[in-house]
């Protein structure tokens, strides 16, 4: 029987609801006996068998010797050909230009090149005065929102290979200009889960910062707003920031990331 869930208007189809549960539940384990299936779906051991029996068919899952269930390889097959369709740009345009609309600011995203940051996409502010910046631009890792972001949420190797090398060369009084003070700064990005340039790239610029993730995990990009300094309200920094980081966590829900 058709149903709603209770935050939706959607009408779920109950077999397809079903048949996601099953593989929800294989996907946790090398392999799953039925008894645990039905135990843990909730359905019927019947119901699960023909349910199993027919993504079998279609070689979806397999039955081994001990008569347990596993997920085949298939699927895994199809999640791949699918994320060679899914860029990025497009997957995040239309989130970003919903944030800047909401904030009425500049909205940037922000990939890791090398030693640097890039920005790849840009919605401008709705205000006359706006931030001077490109598509294209290269940006310093350890002193704008989105690359903080991007080394705070990198993988540890890569980010230690990068920190290595870097020069911290101050563009503001504001810069970070210890090893020991961004490291400490990075800890803390992890911990709250965004990043704030305080006027620590340009004068009279205040950024906020939230990382993109992919199906896996890793971050992939960095989503921004930023704000002259006459228009941004530090008393409301961490309310900004949490429409930052929902967008971003938008755009990482489409990229396959669930948390």
């Amino acid at each position: 029987m058709p149903k709603k869930r209770a935050s939706s208007s959607v009408v779920l189809v109950s077999s397809v609801v079903r048949v996601v549960s099953i593989l929800d539940r294989l996907s946790l384990e090398r392999s799953v006996s039925l008894e645990t299936l039905s135990r843990d779906t909730h359905l019927a051991k019947p119901t699960v068998l023909r349910f199993l029996q027919t993504l079998q068919e279609l070689g979806y899952v397999r039955r081994d010797e001990r008569e347990r269930w596993a997920i085949t390889f298939k699927l895994f097959s199809m999640g791949s050909r699918a994320l060679e369709h899914l860029d990025l740009y497009v997957a995040a345009r239309p989130v970003a230009e919903e944030l800047a609309g909401e904030l009425g600011e500049t909205v940037h995203m922000g990939i890791l090149e090398g030693d640097a940051a890039v920005y790849v996409l840009k919605i401008e502010s709705k205000y006359t005065i706006r931030m001077f910046s490109r598509v294209g631009r290269r940006i310093p890792l350890y002193c704008t929102a989105i690359g903080k972001t991007l080394l705070a949420f990198s993988a540890p190797e890569e980010r230690a290979a990068i920190l290595k090398d870097l020069k911290l060369v101050a563009f503001t009084p504001k810069t970070l200009s210890s090893r020991h003070g961004l490291e400490a700064e990075l800890e803390k990005i992890r911990a709250r889960g965004y990043t704030i340039d305080d006027e620590e790239h340009e004068e009279g610029i205040h950024c906020i910062a939230a990382p993109v993730l992919d199906y896996s995990g890793a971050i992939v990009a960095a989503l921004s707003a930023s704000w002259p300094a006459f228009r941004f309200d530090a008393d409301r920094a961490d309310e900004l920031a949490a429409h930052v980081k929902a967008s971003a966590a938008r755009i990482s829900a489409i990229l396959g990331w669930t948390n």
